[in-house]
């Protein structure tokens, strides 16, 4: 994901935290007022914070509350030998702006569709709120000696620490 600069504390750190993270599980509530979960590629962490994503306008219109803008979503990335995971609540809305989706087409959009102008192509432009930040340990073997050594009677399991930032709060520990 392109992660442009980011000018408040809180959003640096979410930034260095996605700045591996390939693909995401989007979280919507359908009009059926169900929640679904999808993979999606996230493209780009805008200046001011924002999650950029192409999704289906078929399937969005299918499976997004439309009447409500923005709609309420939820991001989880999960890192990939990292040993970290981060959920994003947020809220989403649909962008449907020419240049805006040739500034972020990419060849991760081709699979899916023909091109920058396929009119099948929208833009979620996910708006965060609240950030949850789990810190793990970094490899397997850490996290079974960790997990092993908890085993005794009275130590607490010590594989790491959750934050959570309200966006434009400031950053404050959360007990797991």
């Amino acid at each position: 994901m392109k992660i442009e600069p980011q000018s408040c504390p809180d959003w640096r750190d979410l930034a260095h935290r996605l700045h591996s993270h390939r693909v995401a599980m989007l979280t919507l509530l359908e009009a059926s007022s169900a929640l679904t979960s999808r993979p999606m590629t996230p493209l780009e962490m805008d200046g001011n914070g924002a999650i950029w994503i192409m999704a289906s306008r078929e399937a969005m219109q299918r499976q997004m509350v439309r009447g409500r803008s923005p709609a309420p979503v939820n991001l989880a990335f999960m890192g990939h030998g990292e040993g970290d995971y981060v959920s994003i609540a947020g809220h989403a809305e649909w962008i449907d702006d020419a240049q805006r989706k040739r500034e972020l087409w990419s060849a991760t959009g081709r699979p899916w569709f023909d091109g920058p102008m396929d009119p099948d192509l929208v833009l979620l432009k996910v708006t965060p709120l609240r950030a949850e930040i789990w810190d793990g340990p970094d490899s397997v073997v850490t996290h079974t000696l960790a997990t092993t050594a908890a085993a005794a009677p009275g130590r607490e399991l010590g594989v790491g620490r959750k934050d959570m930032t309200e966006i434009g709060w400031q950053r404050r520990p959360a007990h797991s």
